[in-house]
């Protein structure tokens, strides 16, 4: 249905969407253009980032372009398999850009705290593990869903208040007993959520301790100055969850659009400032950037 009580809106809305969508995109490219052709930046800080750059466009893209599609052509319909598959890529590579900032954490704890293990301890091994037990975490918790709700007959109605197929949003078309379902999506969000959140914080608090011994000034806002994009990345990802999940509980009787619009919030906020975060905050992406637009004279 796009977003429902704004249809009459729904092309002004599609402008500052398709606008972010485009930005989220080029941001992410020019990032991984920029790790991959520069071989200095071959480090474990910087192949998290070109991760996280590269899941950023995968999460707005499993909706953004039939959302837009929504908007411009009002072409609503969509196949229940493929509804099924937007629902399970959606919510997969959202718990796999979690994992990578829970990892892109762990690489400054290593940093701060044991610089001189960092070479020993983050190793190309430990990295390809760490890869395939993101992967394999986001899979196994996020393939239950379409299966579980592929058995019910959707006798509420073929429409899906919501501008993509989003878990809760599908579960409350179906017919029968739906709490599990209910359930169990709410629970993998919350242990993946609350569990990567916690661990991230933890690790800023041996980072602070660590920075607090360090015996300079300058050194501790050299150490603290490497872990200021990671905050941002941080802060851009989990503050649109929790704004969402308060909302949810608090503002029930809202307006459906108020929830729809956090809600896509989240999915377009990460993946526009994640680049600027990085490109602004990282000296050396930032003197590459500036070298990609700027001739220096020799």
């Amino acid at each position: 249905m796009g977003i429902p009580g704004l249809e009459h809106l729904h092309i002004w809305i599609s402008i500052p969407f398709c606008s972010a969508y485009t930005l989220a995109r080029l941001g992410s490219c020019t990032l991984l253009f920029i790790i991959q052709a520069d071989t200095a930046l071959h480090k474990p800080m910087y192949l998290f980032l070109a991760v996280l750059a590269a899941i950023d466009p995968v999460v707005s893209s499993t909706t953004l372009p039939k959302m837009l599609a929504v908007f411009w052509f009002r072409h609503r319909e969509i196949n229940f398999y493929a509804c099924l598959v937007q629902m399970f890529f959606l919510h997969s590579f959202s718990v796999v850009e979690s994992a990578v900032l829970l990892a892109t954490a762990f690489d400054r704890y290593v940093a701060i705290c044991k610089p001189l293990h960092y070479t020993t301890v983050l190793t190309g091994p430990l990295i390809t593990k760490i890869g395939m037990a993101v992967v394999t975490r986001a899979v196994t918790r996020m393939t239950p869903l379409p299966f579980l709700l592929r058995r019910f007959h959707c006798c509420r109605g073929p429409v899906i208040a919501h501008c993509c197929c989003e878990h809760m949003a599908v579960v409350r078309l179906a017919c029968g007993d739906t709490r599990f379902n209910s359930i169990y999506g709410i629970a993998v969000a919350m242990f993946i959520v609350v569990l990567d959140l916690l661990f991230v914080v933890l690790s800023y608090v041996f980072i602070l301790r660590a920075v607090l011994q360090l015996a300079s000034q300058e050194a501790r806002y050299k150490a603290c100055g490497t872990c200021v994009s990671h905050i941002g990345a941080i802060l851009a990802f989990y503050t649109p969850v929790v704004i969402s999940s308060v909302m949810h509980r608090v503002a029930r009787r809202a307006a459906p659009h108020v929830h729809i619009l956090l809600a896509n919030f989240y999915l377009l906020f990460p993946p526009v400032v994640n680049p600027i975060i990085y490109g602004v905050k990282t000296k050396q992406i930032r003197e590459r950037v500036l070298g990609l637009f700027l001739r220096k004279d020799v």
